[in-house]
């Protein structure tokens, strides 16, 4: 029988060493660290997002301004409005909700957000210094994720550990941050061979792929820590993850529930990057 690891209370002590933080920073400076969101359209799951990270903002007391502009915006417009954000002294982590309309450059307008508001840390600057791990800034979610790992009193070091899933987002930085803590990784995806047994040597199995329950009990070895990331809505509407949790859950030694899991921590850590940001900004 798995430890489940909580994501909602361990996202929860986070923020409140976030918001206490942020008290220190307001005593310091006269301010508090500010994050805007720029939503472009009306997709109804980025609009719950962007409501969801408004409200985490005044939790913690953060500034945040939201921008929902309409479908029609064209490049040159939200381009405009990322430069007047860079240059706002008031804010220090700037956020735009993809997936963009496909009329707009989703590369060109992340280029434009200046690295060290970058809190998404999508932009190449940032991507590079992940690399070489030299970063202040990190994916929201493969932070997370660490940040579940070390409040478990999990141990990366010297750990086989095996990424299911190569996307910019989660994939690859999440193999990376593994890989900086000790780990020795191995990253699958669809074209992977025999992905089942390698599944089968892993002590941590990161599933990351975007199919509802891929990893069954089979691929599984006795013991390993299970960290789910998916997040897919069946048709009876019920959540559930890339791992099937009645199968993998009695072999695991900890797991992440879906949801309740890795999902708290992802604006948690988009708090901590603004935070971070902030912090630079006054040298």
């Amino acid at each position: 029988m798995a430890k489940i690891i909580d994501g909602k209370a361990i996202s929860k002590q986070v923020r409140e060493e976030i918001a206490a933080e942020v008290v220190q920073y307001k005593e310091r400076y006269g301010t508090v660290p500010g994050l805007a969101v720029i939503i472009v359209g009306s997709d109804p799951a980025s609009q719950v997002y962007v409501r969801n990270k408004k409200r985490a903002c005044e939790e913690v007391g953060f500034y945040s301004v939201g921008y929902e502009l309409p479908e029609s915006t064209t490049q040159e417009e939200l381009i405009a409005l990322i430069e007047k954000l860079n240059n706002d002294d008031k804010i220090h982590g700037i956020l735009v909700q993809l997936p963009l309309p496909k009329h707009l450059d989703e590369t060109e307008v992340l280029l434009k957000i200046r690295p060290e508001k970058d809190v998404d840390a999508f932009h190449p600057y940032n991507v590079g210094k992940i690399m070489i791990g030299n970063h202040d800034l990190l994916p929201c979610t493969p932070a997370g994720v660490m940040v579940l790992l070390e409040k478990s009193g999990i141990d990366v070091s010297g750990k086989r550990c095996v990424v299911i899933g190569r996307s910019n987002i989660v994939g690859k930085p999440m193999a990376m941050l593994l890989l900086h803590a000790n780990g020795t990784v191995t990253i699958c995806h669809s074209r992977t061979r025999n992905l089942t047994e390698i599944c089968r040597e892993a002590d941590i199995l990161v599933a990351s792929i975007g199919k509802p329950e891929f990893v069954r009990g089979d691929m599984v070895k006795e013991g390993a820590v299970v960290v789910d990331v998916g997040i897919n809505r069946l048709e009876n509407g019920k959540l559930v993850g890339d791992v099937c949790f009645a199968e993998v859950e009695p072999k695991a030694a900890y797991i992440t529930p879906v949801p309740g899991g890795v999902g708290p921590m992802t604006i948690t850590m988009l708090l901590k990057n603004t935070l971070t940001a902030a912090s630079i900004a006054r040298g």
